[in-house]
């Protein structure tokens, strides 16, 4: 079974930029979609940005557009999540997901794997 493994979380001061990495183990790389969610104290986890791995489609939440990026890494299995300009707002736990149908990325329901989180802090 393939494990998704995050890292690069972090503590951040406003305007700051931290990057997001999710690695997948395994012999095969059975995923079609992948994405990063995230989820604050007393929230619903939500859509931050998701990625097509063929042809390399990318799709963001509002929030996200023009501060994050998403990409992928064939050769090593991995996707990451640049996020720049960050405010306090984005605080939140981030998950990151692999969907071995090709669905809509944003949907939760569109994956079936997902990594253990990594904290991201924005401080004020």
């Amino acid at each position: 079974q393939v494990q998704l493994v995050e890292s690069g979380g972090g503590l951040v001061q406003a305007g700051g930029s931290l990057r997001l990495s999710c690695a997948a183990s395994g012999r095969t790389f059975p995923f079609q979609v992948m994405g990063w969610f995230r989820q604050a104290p007393g929230k619903e986890r939500e859509f931050v940005a998701g990625i097509r791995w063929r042809g390399a489609l990318t799709y963001y939440t509002d929030s996200a557009k023009g501060r994050f990026t998403i990409s992928r890494d064939n050769a090593g299995n991995t996707v990451s999540l640049q996020m720049n300009s960050l405010k306090p707002d984005d605080t939140a736990v981030y998950y990151c997901a692999g969907g071995t149908v090709l669905a809509p990325v944003h949907n939760l329901s569109s994956y079936n794997s997902w990594g253990q989180g990594t904290q991201v802090t924005v401080s004020s």
